[in-house]
């Protein structure tokens, strides 16, 4: 588990994380989420213990980072996955991190394995592409068998299988009951591997909790339907005061339940040919609640032209 309690990092002038309280659950996958700028990056090198907090504290299974005995038996990350000495190969370089953690080296061959890279263990790391990068990122971090893994980006450079395959990665690990800690940009990818999310924005939290609650919570919600009998359906749907759009021949009806909207269009003869819900996405959940702690923000398209 990891829990920060009012975290706070200044740099100068500028205070990158704020008095930032959330946790990250054991046996669940939770996802961190934020614009550019929010303080991710600064709150996984606290969770690390890369920076000292102005105030304010995290722990990681109930104890500071620093003062983890085995930190990487314990803790597992990937912050940066070009992070290592380009002579080296995939496998010396992780004997390298085993022999200076007091780590087994026959334990290199089974995260090799795990990842995929056996095949190219002896070749230099400079030969790697961005892809195999993040593969050798993430066998480094589960090098230790830690039950608390962080990372930052992991599916960074990889092909659609290689996706699944450390969406695959990171619901197993979570099953096992670790902690598993991710943050990413790349939102349809994360609504497919996240439970839990956390959000921030300009270093504060803006959101706590499950993914399904999250989108439910800040998306529209509504029935789709179309009809060869639209003059019918919107009668209907008008004497029922229910609210509704219509667009390319469907109406989006909100305030009512498939079930109503049914009997509706059969009390008035409307024969239906589609009635179906409508959620929300994760992306304009996160793009809606996050609006505001965008640090940069754009000009719309219709405004750019």
């Amino acid at each position: 588990m990891i829990e920060a309690n009012a975290l706070t990092k200044r740099y100068g002038t500028t205070t990158a994380v704020d008095g930032l309280t959330f946790t990250a659950r054991s046996g669940r996958v939770t996802g961190f989420l934020g614009p550019n700028g929010a303080g991710k990056s600064t709150t996984m090198r606290l969770v690390l213990g890369l920076d000292t907090p102005d105030g304010g504290s995290v722990l990681v299974d109930g104890v500071p980072y620093r003062q983890l005995k085995d930190p990487l038996r314990t803790v597992g990350a990937m912050l940066d996955a070009t992070w290592r000495h380009p002579g080296r190969s995939g496998r010396d370089h992780l004997r390298w991190l085993a022999a200076t953690n007091g780590i087994p080296a026959g334990r290199v061959e089974e995260v090799l394995s795990l990842v995929g890279l056996t095949s190219v263990a002896k070749t230099r790391v400079l030969q790697y592409s961005l892809g195999m990068q993040q593969r050798l990122g993430i066998a480094a971090a589960m090098l230790g068998d830690p039950r608390v893994l962080l990372f930052d980006e992991p599916v960074n450079g990889l092909d659609p299988e290689g996706m699944a395959w450390i969406r695959q990665l990171l619901h197993a690990l979570a099953a096992e009951g670790r902690t598993v800690f991710v943050s990413s940009h790349l939102l349809p990818e994360m609504a497919q591997t996240a439970q839990d999310l956390v959000v921030i924005g300009r270093g504060r939290l803006i959101y706590q909790g499950t993914m399904d609650d999250f989108v439910a919570r800040t998306s529209a919600h509504g029935v789709r339907v179309r009809t060869p009998h639209a003059a019918e359906l919107r009668s209907a749907l008008t004497a029922a005061r229910a609210e509704f759009t219509e667009s390319d021949g469907a109406f989006v009806v909100s305030g009512l339940d498939s079930d109503r909207i049914g009997q509706l269009a059969f009390d008035a003869g409307a024969t239906l040919h589609e009635l179906s819900p409508v959620t929300g996405s994760l992306e304009q959940a996160y793009l809606d609640l996050t609006r505001e702690a965008v640090e940069f923000p754009a000009a719309s398209t219709s405004e750019a032209r």
